[in-house]
């Protein structure tokens, strides 16, 4: 076991953003460095404690529903929580699969939209190649937390995942998708 949950740091003391993509980063670092030796489901565990600390799933989960959260009922708003959140820590855990002497670089912060900071990263591979990682991150009464990923300058993650979720929601409703992510989860920690 890794034991990323005993080495978080306390990131509601967290001076900056740069802080929380860092104490995140090096938790990831943590489960690349032991994943030879271990399986999706045991990094998925791993991560668990990580992205509840890091990132506001809450909010991300509001945010790639759209107009179906305002109509859900609060249990119902618990599940989609939750689905979204093991969907995210499964990817994760099969993406994250090995180490090779990667290193996270933080390269520093602005201001981005709402209020929030984006901090800019870079995964640097052993080949010196690199892919650019930018979080956004908020400031919130329980501290800095993450709330969306742009990777090499691309597309949002969560404007991704809710173009992503649009059609099943616009089908089956919040419930049609909470099973769908759940699914997805399943059929990855499978591997």
């Amino acid at each position: 076991s890794v034991g990323i949950a005993a080495s978080h740091n306390n990131i509601a003391n967290a001076g900056s953003a740069s802080d929380i993509v860092k104490s995140f980063q090096s938790n990831l670092l943590a489960v690349m460095k032991a994943a030879h030796h271990t399986s999706v489901r045991q990094r998925y565990d791993e991560l668990v404690p990580s992205i509840s600390e890091h990132f506001h799933i809450p909010l991300m989960t509001q945010i790639v529903t759209g107009r179906h959260w305002s109509k859900a009922q609060p249990s119902e708003k618990a599940d989609a929580i939750s689905a979204f959140k093991r969907m995210n820590v499964a990817i994760l855990a099969t993406l994250f699969n090995g180490y090779n002497g990667e290193i996270f670089k933080v390269l520093g912060e602005r201001p981005g939209p709402s209020k929030t900071t984006i901090v800019s990263t870079h995964l640097v591979k052993t080949d010196k190649s690199k892919i650019k990682i930018a979080y956004v991150a908020g400031k919130f009464n329980s501290g800095w937390r993450l709330i969306d990923v742009v990777v090499d300058g691309g597309i949002s993650e969560l404007k991704v995942r809710r173009s992503e979720y649009h059609l099943i929601l616009s089908k089956a409703g919040l419930s049609g998708l909470i099973r769908l992510l759940n699914d997805k989860a399943d059929g990855l920690m499978s591997k």
